[in-house]
């Protein structure tokens, strides 16, 4: 390979050109703050050219491969780091680069015709997908290409997963909506024509199904509405006072509220309801589908954020006299296991029993790529890495916490989580622990229906 690539780069996207004679990557430096897009020839590696470049102070995170326009050079590329969300752009290998009119939301899903650019995105809503297409024209030159205004093939409330046919003519649409189970349809892609092959029926007809909604609360900071699903007790009475579950993952990549079937719903959420508590789950900055600027306020201080917008929204939830506030508990897995130890070492007035799942304890231990992506590194960062250690909080625990995680997780390895056991040794702080020996980052199949048991009882035992 050529002497671009060292041992401080990281290759991202690979890419095949459309007559098979380059090869097109993505470079990125150790850092993750400077991207180079390089072309090079595929018979021997030898370097062609640098087509473009991103740089940003937080980071470059490239998605996708590059998108080659059918027949021709002319691709599609996406990035957030021009226009603050996962814009489109045609380039070609000269370096010229436009940006699509999609400039107001992040772009989920990509395809072409060598006319027509199909995408999926959150121009409707955050919480929704819709399928959009493109007219590219017949253009001769990217400086000369006239773009028509996005076409909205998919108009039912909901979220949209779909697949276009090889000549894309068709589509298959599957999408649901927080009141629709699921529906299938295929469609043309001119609108002209639209068939339902599949209707599901309500899957949870002879269940005892709560009160549920789905809202919005104003981030911490003021800038950003955040969504919510909330479940309600069976048989709710505003009169009483019930204790509420907050389920967190809040990490990068990651959405739990859509405007999908009961808003995403895992039916662990509609069984802890049944019994009789709130069940609160909320997305904060740095989760998706919402522009660079919400993904990105997590840079260098991973959780603090998510923090602060998590504890705004049950705040809100709070003022309502049917929430036990003496009563709150929380739950997440990996970066909700992280989530779940900083909210109850950071506010432990409010947060009473947790669950903690394969938990991050100090970013120094993760995944390098992963976490010198959001946190640098600790040379570079030593205060960041300082406050977001949960080595440091342990003393701070004063509810009830259970850990669990997998005895062979190759993810979060066990250095985290039992590091942690031995700070609250060292500090006089009393918790729980439960390992699977068998278990990786996840625990699957029967063993899981342990785990949800186990998780269960500690919150009717303890909450």
């Amino acid at each position: 390979m050529p002497t671009e690539f060292t041992d401080e780069r990281y290759l991202t996207c690979v890419t095949w050109g459309p007559d098979d004679k380059y090869i097109f990557i993505q470079v990125l430096d150790r850092e993750q703050h400077h991207m180079v897009l390089n072309q090079y020839r595929a018979d021997d590696g030898s370097y062609v050219r640098t087509i473009l470049s991103e740089d940003n102070s937080a980071w470059v995170e490239p998605r996708e491969p590059l998108h080659f326009i059918q027949g021709r050079y002319e691709f599609l590329y996406e990035t957030d780091n021009r226009h603050g969300h996962h814009n489109l752009y045609l380039c070609d290998t000269l370096g010229n680069i436009r940006v699509l009119p999609t400039a107001t939301a992040d772009i989920q899903y990509i395809d072409n015709d060598g006319r027509w650019v199909y995408y999926t995105s959150a121009e409707v809503s955050p919480i929704q997908n819709h399928l959009f297409r493109m007219d590219l024209g017949k253009f001769k030159s990217v400086k000369k290409a006239r773009f028509s205004k996005p076409q909205r093939l998919t108009w039912e409330e909901g979220w949209h997963m779909v697949q276009l046919s090889p000549d894309k003519t068709r589509f298959l649409d599957r999408w649901s909506s927080f009141n629709v189970p699921g529906k299938i349809a295929v469609r043309s892609t001119d609108g002209k024509q639209s068939e339902i092959l599949f209707e599901s029926p309500d899957p949870l007809e002879n269940y005892a199904c709560c009160e549920m909604e789905l809202g919005t609360v104003p981030s911490a900071d003021g800038k950003f509405l955040n969504y919510y699903r909330l479940y309600k007790p069976l048989g709710f009475d505003p009169a009483k006072k019930y204790p509420t579950i907050v389920y967190v993952y809040g990490g990068p990549h990651s959405q739990m509220v859509r405007d999908s079937w009961l808003g995403g719903v895992r039916m662990w959420e509609m069984l802890m309801a049944q019994k009789g508590y709130v069940v609160y789950v909320q997305d904060n900055r740095g989760t998706s589908n919402r522009g660079a600027e919400f993904e990105k306020a997590i840079n260098r201080r991973c959780g603090q954020a998510e923090m602060a917008d998590q504890v705004a929204g049950l705040r809100e939830l709070m003022k309502n006299p049917w929430v036990d506030q003496d009563r709150i508990g929380v739950h997440g897995w990996s970066y909700g296991g992280f989530m779940t130890i900083s909210l109850m070492t950071n506010y432990p007035e409010i947060f009473k029993v947790g669950v903690a799942g394969g938990p991050v304890i100090d970013w120094k231990w993760y995944e390098v790529m992963y976490g010198e992506r959001y946190m640098d590194t600790p040379e570079t960062n030593p205060e960041g890495f300082e406050q977001t250690s949960l080595i440091n909080k342990a003393a701070d625990l004063k509810g009830k916490l259970l850990i669990c995680q997998g005895a062979i997780d190759n993810t979060v390895v066990w250095e985290h989580s039992l590091s942690f056991v031995q700070k609250c040794i060292e500090e006089g702080v009393q918790l729980d622990y439960f390992p699977y020996p068998l278990s990786e980052h996840n625990v699957h199949g029967k063993w899981r229906v342990h785990l949800m048991t186990k998780v269960t009882d500690y919150f009717d035992l303890y909450l």
